[in-house]
């Protein structure tokens, strides 16, 4: 009896949907990073490895990478920290945990558009609130209004305007507009801890708060804390609003925010460079295919499974 393929005709939409949007895209992007093709050109000449001997010899995209992995240094096991930190906080409460939530993922929530717009006259170097509330404390009131008009308030960081400072405001920014979501996959996590273990390690001596957390929670969270690592990582790598809201002409001071995504934008749309803009998509892919596979070879050596 001949087997039913029937099945085909059901797997075959979602397959072509998925090659068409996913699969399609990045071949083009592969096929065309070897060219020095530009919209609006009738051809392209090819080009071979010239793109990528760029992208990895210029000083410019060294501090593109620079400026990337920073972020994301910074960005993922903040963020991750203090998701987890949080979730354990808010599972605890006995009340007003709802409201907390709510709290903590507005962030998730609004416009990380219109909050860089925010962001950006909180930081201003002289009106701004973040500089104000620094100076309260060199005096009273009278004292440090007085001190603003000699001038003494540029001895603080100039937060967006600064090369030293920059990568770090834009990375504190996406930390607090991160760990809100990381908190909510935690809850989900701890939601399906059992109580039973928590019954049975006190039983075997594990009295205080920490013992409970390193011999029972934390284990049972390493599979969500493989998707949560996994997804922040590629979140970090994907950051664009805030910085083309801050910086929209540029990288940033000396090109210290200078982040791949950005550098898309700018050499594809902005320049029409779309040789070099495929060919910068092609890395930044091929780097977070590694960085995810890595994660969780890495991490899923040591996630406990209930």
């Amino acid at each position: 009896m001949a087997r039913s393929r029937a099945h085909v005709w059901f797997v075959a939409p979602a397959v072509t949907l998925m090659f068409v949007i996913l699969i399609l895209p990045i071949l083009i992007a592969a096929v065309l990073s070897f060219t020095d093709y530009s919209l609006g050109n009738d051809g392209a000449q090819y080009v071979g490895l010239k793109n990528y001997e760029r992208i990895f010899t210029r000083s410019t995209y060294e501090k593109m990478f620079i400026a990337t992995f920073t972020y994301v240094g910074v960005v993922v096991p903040l963020s991750v920290g203090l998701g987890l930190g949080a979730a354990l906080l808010i599972n605890s409460l006995k009340r007003f945990g709802d409201l907390y939530k709510t709290i903590y993922f507005l962030p998730v929530m609004a416009a990380l558009l219109a909050m860089a717009i925010v962001w950006e006259f909180a930081l201003h170097p002289t009106i701004g609130i973040v500089n104000k509330t620094l100076a309260t404390g060199c005096g009273t009131v009278l004292e440090h209004w007085a001190w603003y008009a000699q001038g003494c308030a540029k001895t603080f960081p100039l937060w967006l305007t600064d090369r030293n400072y920059a990568i770090w405001t834009v990375a504190f920014i996406g930390v607090w507009q991160g760990f809100g979501f990381n908190m909510v996959l935690y809850l989900a996590g701890l939601t399906s801890v059992p109580r039973e273990l928590y019954q049975a390690a006190e039983m075997d001596g594990a009295r205080t708060g920490w013992d409970r957390f390193r011999l029972v929670t934390w284990p049972m969270l390493g599979p969500t804390t493989v998707f949560v690592v996994t997804i922040t990582c590629i979140r970090s790598f994907q950051v664009f609003d805030t910085v083309e809201a801050f910086y929209p002409q540029g990288g940033g001071p000396s090109k210290s925010v200078y982040v791949m995504m950005f550098a898309i934008y700018e050499k594809a749309i902005q320049q029409n460079l779309m040789g070099i803009g495929a060919a910068i998509t092609v890395v930044f892919l091929g780097f977070v295919m590694f960085l995810t596979l890595m994660q969780r070879w890495l991490v899923e050596r040591r996630v406990h499974y209930s």
